[in-house]
């Protein structure tokens, strides 16, 4: 989400309208600045990290007779619970394995994030997983005792009834929804006004309309009421809430330079749609099962700002008097896409194609129809900025920002502008320059299409994998690209319900060319040639490999690992991690999504008929949440690989104090640990005197004192 450190006054949509050119306009000024400042940042080091994201859920059980009465709700606890566990968390600021902690847009909601960044060597592979189970162990530890947390992409209950603890009214002036109090927001001014500007700018609330799934009772099916004509029935949701609310998993690299940082964008933009398939984890929306397994497009349109006019299809005029003064485009400029997409452009500059005079060999695949604000396209031309990074920055500063603080609007010598609009494009992968124009921190590349997992191993699992693969790209001097367009219906097909085994990808079926014992490897800018040397693939194809010319992306993973030579323990964990994807890509192990539609359909009170009972959303968000903490086992997604519990008692260090005891204190604390059986055992076995033991402490118990006893176990004094 946008930053939540800046506060003040927002404007209203309408006073924003008078400011809005003048925000974008300078937010691109503060681009080109601090791309011509620090455009030569190199960072030599490779740092990287992960974003994960919990519901905080609060049980409520029946009494007695009545257990169908079970159900679950969102506990709006979240600010309450990071305050807890920031000052915590700040009383042992030193600990590299500690966690931050971040709000999020629900009220309910937590983001953690390792406290430092894992760095460049393969043991701090180790580190991802390890971190993960203490998030989520320190996260446990404030909670209630009736409160649990899923790392699952969608609340089952979300805009169903009284779904929030405590509840309150809907209809609130943010949201203006039926369903959705204003109170499940976050109450920071930012995350409230988002909600309220992107009604403003469309006109209307936001319409989230997911398909719904077909059962044999689903009453919406009957076929007096559905015609081969008529448009299929839908979930619908009118509230931001249905998109960001949802919970993922996301992971982010600093590269050397930004000539890397734009590469890996465009390369993974490719796997982003792979990705989201192999990571589907969302069955339900709003108290449904649907007919998709992932959040990505309820997201999309539960922020989509675009007007009537900028949301028209392709080849239809602009309606009569639809034009609106102060909106960018005059808010008639088309947009096929919600500000929640896909990318739109890829963004590699190929330095070296530059050097020879030769075009860029990756503009030909921007095959898509994006049209951008040609004043801001030629500010950026004027600055020097190259033709791919000016369609990229140009098309996002088509778009109108959505929050303005009243005290901000003068303000220089800063980027907050640019961020704002920046971290309200939402792409599949997201570049990033560094923050600041003095900042330490380099070119940056987040990768945000995967669902979060139910387990720390899966979602581990699925980051280190990420991570190699970057790794395996670089090093092997591989080309993933693909036409934009076939990303985008890549996209749309990783939607489908049961994707990862019904669907097949648009992939590349030569990553590198050619290449004869002696030969010098190509350059980075030669290896994208332009084509679109394209096959469709199935997923277990796209990872596992195909015939003698795809390799898979799991085994470049592995000719990666062992050309660097990992460590044995190392080496271990990652065939472990690349097992779980072979195994789930080729459909021996269930996705999430899969399971959860099997643990809904399959329960007694389920009815065929399409509805997830609060009763079967209680059992469900337990369910999940007992797996994530290694209660109950789950072979079907997991196989083999058993979850280690985590439990909130061991969830803070302890640290070695050396101040001293009071008498009575440590007198009873001996006392204790000497009439144990195994001081016992020892003292007999060191001592080969059982009399002498027995009489020992029979005396002190006679005695009634804690005596000083200077054993003969090596000297100890006890």
């Amino acid at each position: 989400m946008a930053p939540l450190h800046i506060v003040g006054a927002p404007l209203s949509f309408a006073e924003s309208k008078a400011h809005l050119k003048a925000v974008r306009r300078r937010g691109v000024q503060q681009f080109i600045q601090l791309y011509q400042r620090v455009e030569h940042a190199q960072t030599a080091e490779l740092l990287w990290g992960d974003e994960l994201e919990y519901h905080v859920l609060k049980l409520f059980f029946g009494s007695g007779d009545n257990d169908s009465a079970r159900t679950v709700k969102l506990s709006l606890r979240a600010p309450e619970l990071l305050n807890q566990l920031a000052i915590a968390e700040g009383s042992d600021p030193r600990r590299i394995d500690g966690c931050a902690w971040h709000a999020e847009y629900g009220t309910w909601m937590v983001e953690a994030t390792p406290r430092e960044p894992y760095g460049g060597y393969a043991t701090e592979l180790l580190r991802v997983e390890r971190s993960m189970r203490l998030r989520r162990q320190r996260l446990l530890s404030v909670l209630a005792p009736d409160e649990i947390i899923t790392t699952m992409p969608t609340f089952p209950l979300m805009g169903v009834g009284e779904f929030t603890h405590p509840h309150f009214p809907v209809n609130g002036p943010n949201a203006q929804s039926s369903c959705v109090p204003d109170e499940a927001t976050n109450p920071h001014p930012r995350m409230q006004t988002l909600t309220a500007n992107i009604r403003a700018r469309r006109g209307s609330n936001v319409d989230v309309r997911i398909p719904l799934y077909k059962d044999v009772a689903t009453p919406e099916f009957k076929a007096a009421e559905v015609t081969p004509e008529s448009k299929a029935p839908t979930v619908a949701g009118d509230a931001m809430a249905f998109g960001m609310g949802n919970c993922c998993l996301q992971v982010t690299f600093q590269a050397r330079d930004v000539h890397e940082s734009r590469f890996l964008t465009d390369q993974l933009a490719v796997l982003a749609p792979i990705f989201l398939a192999l990571t589907a984890a969302t069955p339900v929306f709003k108290g449904r099962l649907v007919d998709t397994d992932v959040r990505w497009a309820a997201i999309e349109q539960a922020v989509d700002d675009r007007t009537p006019a900028e949301r028209r299809a392709e080849g239809e005029a602009v309606p009569e008097g639809a034009e609106e003064c102060g909106l960018a485009g005059d808010g008639v400029r088309r947009f096929a896409k919600s500000r929640y997409a896909s990318i739109s452009h890829y963004i590699y500059d190929c330095p070296v194609a530059k050097l020879k005079g030769e075009p860029n060999p990756t503009a030909e695949l921007n095959d898509l129809n994006c049209d951008v604000d040609p004043e801001i396209a030629t500010m950026l031309r004027e600055a020097g900025i190259d033709e791919m990074l000016t369609q990229h920055i140009a098309y996002n500063f088509s778009r109108d920002p959505l929050v303005i603080f009243r005290e901000r609007l003068e303000v220089e010598d800063t980027t907050e502008d640019f961020e704002s609009l920046q971290s309200t494009n939402w792409n599949s992968v997201r570049w990033k320059p560094p923050p600041t124009l003095d900042s330490p921190i380099g070119w940056r590349t987040e990768f945000r299409s995967m669902e979060v997992q139910m387990t720390d191993f899966e979602n581990a699992a699925f980051c280190t994998v990420v991570m190699l693969l970057t790794r395996a790209i670089l090093a092997f001097d591989l080309d993933l690209l693909v036409p934009l367009s076939k990303v985008d219906e890549n996209m749309h097909r990783a939607h489908d319900r049961d994707a990862i085994s019904t669907q097949k990808f648009h992939f590349r079926k030569h990553l590198a060319p050619p290449r004869k014992p002696g030969d010098v490897a190509p350059c980075r800018c030669s290896m994208l040639d332009g084509s679109s040397d394209t096959e469709e693939m199935t997923l277990a194809e796209v990872l596992n490999g195909k015939g003698s010319y795809f390799p898979g992306l799991l085994p470049l993973c592995g000719a990666y690992v062992d050309s660097i030579r990992f460590d044995a323990a190392t080496r271990g964990e990652v065939h472990k991690y690349m097992k779980l994807l072979a195994l789930r890509a080729s459909g021996q192990l269930q996705t999430n999504a899969q399971w959860q539609r099997e643990l809904v359909t399959t329960h007694d009170d389920y009815r065929f008929d399409s509805v997830v009972s609060p009763a079967i959303a209680h059992d469900l968000a337990l369910a999940v949440h007992e797996v994530g903490i290694g209660k109950r086992a789950c072979k079907e997604v997991l196989g083999e690989v058993i979850i280690d519990p985590i439990l909130p008692v061991d969830a803070w260090d302890i640290k070695l104090e050396s101040s001293r005891m009071e008498g009575s204190t440590h007198c009873q604390l001996l006392h204790e640990y000497m009439n144990r059986p195994c001081f016992m055992n020892r003292l007999k076995s060191e001592t080969k005197d059982e009399v002498f033991c027995s009489s020992f402490f029979a005396g002190r118990r006679k005695a009634g004192r804690e005596a000083v006893y200077i054993s003969n176990m090596g000297g100890l004094t006890i």
